[in-house]
């Protein structure tokens, strides 16, 4: 039974094999010191084959930049209050963790340029510390492993997990190495560069000196400026000595929108790492999807963009009553890169895509192929994403300074106000936004204090606007100790009445949306060839309603059978698999769990 478990337990967690690997092709077993990693070329094949565990994302799922998600998740489960260690899925990085050991316990050996081999272990500790960091945010505490264990090695099997200020003690220690060793004269950027270490590097710091500063449960605030000094730093070094500078040619959005939307990344000065998909090459990606597939983004997302003279939009006093169109008017040029505007056509020259109120109406547009070459149906599509970017490391330097107090204009004039140059729109001043922080986001974000109370709201907001559906915002609520805002019943787009509404901004209603069919005396006054043409919804359908009935946001109807909760005792975590504690005694649960 001892040997059934022990094989159980690497068959679930541990596991060689990796799919679509080049490891599959010859058993693990039969690479050894004396037939692989004999040379450099020996550990530039092996290390090629973790680059599948690193990837451009392209959506916010789950986060409260989403109105809707009809996919399902781990996520969408715990704030629905029905995940269990039972049911949650997880902890299933450990075979590439371990393929990465593997490697870090045999590369020394190989012959050749000294500096070279040290180069491939820095990517290889570069992989760990990134998985690794994972299951950090994950599950917090996780039981650490640098080398490789084999079916005999019982007392390690089954340890207990290593403390979280171990673990990520032992994460910094392989980034510092990979940034330290990495070679800068490696710069094709869609492999591990010096930079994009130093960009892991400077992101994991933030996140981690985040996280201790405001989850007071830790007891490790004391801690926090080592980590948010690192993060500084290392942005630093990226922005001052790795040759990036962002793309400003005068044309605002869409020098923004190409960073999403075209496949010639590669000689782009402020992309750090990319995924290069090409149609000659075969290697494609699914971006299309972002428009009206599984997901639409949030009325709560669209508030956070400023308008176009740098004033705050929910500081008008109607700002949450005014309808699609009206919503567009006068706002940050991002706003309508990143969700679906008013007119937008999918192919030039055709009848404008109309939003959907079954999805609340702000469809993402955000990495949206524009050029119809480049889009070749499902999977099919031929555009560079960028893994890393310079507008990280440029938000983390200034959020980094402003949590440490140490901020100063010339950090924002070298960070933010270069984001907001880009897209034509006004300076942030560091004096104004302290001096008067703004109440929505205060209220947002309620444990933000002290001096820079002001402008690290502003940074939230940059953050939020710039890195929209690129992944961040779910990591960025639990850094920031904002879980709850996942509670919130997500909204779309205002509706004033039922009836017609001009999606399209051509003055003439295009979609309406009634109460039940046959209801339709909202429509009787429209001349008959523009009623023919409206695409109806209706109320009665039951997947949205309006939050005050007939008018209001567009809500959804999950929302209000399966409310949302955020259990701040347990939710900062996820719990580990049932099977996992039953294989592993001396595995716990999370706290709560």
């Amino acid at each position: 039974m001892k040997n059934l478990k022990i094989s159980l337990l690497f068959l679930l967690s541990l596991c060689v094999a990796c799919k679509d690997d080049f490891l599959d092709r010859k058993p693990q077993t039969a690479i050894t010191e004396d037939t692989f990693f004999a040379n450099v070329a020996d550990l530039e094949t092996y290390t090629n084959g973790f680059y599948g565990s690193i990837g451009a994302r392209w959506d916010d799922i789950y986060s409260d930049n989403l109105s809707v998600y009809t996919g399902g998740s781990d996520t969408e489960n715990l704030i629905r209050g029905s995940l269990t260690p039972a049911t949650v899925g997880g902890w299933n990085s450990w075979g590439t963790i371990r393929r990465v050991n593997f490697f870090l316990t045999r590369a020394g050996k190989a012959s050749g340029d000294p500096s070279l081999i040290k180069h491939y272990i820095g990517v290889g500790r570069f992989f760990r510390a990134m998985l690794y960091y994972d299951l950090v945010k994950r599950y917090g505490d996780v039981p650490w492993y640098s080398t490789v264990l084999a079916s005999n090695d019982e007392q390690l099997l089954y340890k207990a997990k290593d403390p979280r200020t171990m673990v990520v003690d032992s994460i910094m220690n392989d980034l510092e190495y990979a940034s330290a060793n990495i070679l800068p004269s490696r710069t094709n950027n869609t492999m591990v560069t010096k930079w994009a270490a130093l960009t892991l590097l400077a992101r994991i710091s933030l996140h981690e000196g985040t996280y201790r500063l405001y989850h007071d449960e830790l007891n490790l605030k004391s801690t926090s400026n080592r980590f948010l000094t690192r993060a500084a730093s290392a942005a630093q070094e990226v922005m001052e000595k790795g040759g990036f500078s962002l793309t400003n040619t005068g044309n605002g959005a869409v020098d923004f929108r190409n960073l999403f939307s075209s496949n010639n990344l590669s000689s782009n000065k402020e992309v750090i790492m990319l995924n290069k998909n090409s149609k000659d090459d075969g290697i494609t990606n699914n971006t299309h999807v972002v428009l009206d597939w599984q997901w639409a983004l949030s009325q709560d997302l669209a508030n956070d963009f400023l308008n176009s003279d740098g004033t705050t939009f929910t500081s008008k006093s109607n700002y949450d009553k005014l309808g699609f169109v009206e919503s567009f008017a006068n706002r940050d040029p991002r706003l309508a890169e990143t969700i679906m505007p008013p007119g937008f056509t999918t192919i030039p020259g055709t009848s404008p895509y109309l939003p959907k109120p079954s999805f609340g109406g702000y469809l993402q547009i955000k990495f949206y192929p524009r050029d119809p070459a480049l889009r070749g149906g499902w999977g099919l599509n031929y555009t560079d994403l960028p893994i890393f970017r310079l507008a990280e490391p440029l938000l983390i330097y200034a959020e980094a300074k402003a949590e440490l107090g140490q901020l100063t204009q010339g950090d924002l004039d070298k960070t933010v106000n270069l984001l907001r140059k880009r897209v034509g729109m006004p300076d942030l001043n560091l004096s104004n936004a302290n001096a008067n922080p703004d109440t929505y986001l205060a209220n947002k974000y309620p444990n933000v204090s002290g001096n820079n109370k002001g402008v690290i709201l502003e940074i939230r907001r940059e953050r939020r606007v710039e890195l929209a559906c690129e992944g961040f915002r779910f990591d960025d609520l639990y850094r920031w100790k904002t879980g709850n805002l996942l509670a919130k019943a997500s909204s779309g787009m205002y509706v004033a009445k039922l009836g017609g509404i001009d999606v399209t901004g051509d003055g003439k209603e295009d979609i309406a949306i009634l109460e039940a069919p046959g209801k339709e005396e909202p429509l009787a006054t429209l001349p008959a060839d523009i009623k023919s043409k409206i695409v109806k919804y209706y109320l009665s359908d039951g997947s949205f309603y309006l939050s005050n009935g007939t008018s209001g946001n567009i809500m959804f109807t999950k929302d209000k059978a399966i409310p949302r909760v955020f259990d701040e005792n347990k939710y900062y975590n996820f719990p580990i698999p049932q099977q996992q504690i039953i294989l592993n005694k001396n595995l716990t649960q999370p706290a709560g769990w």
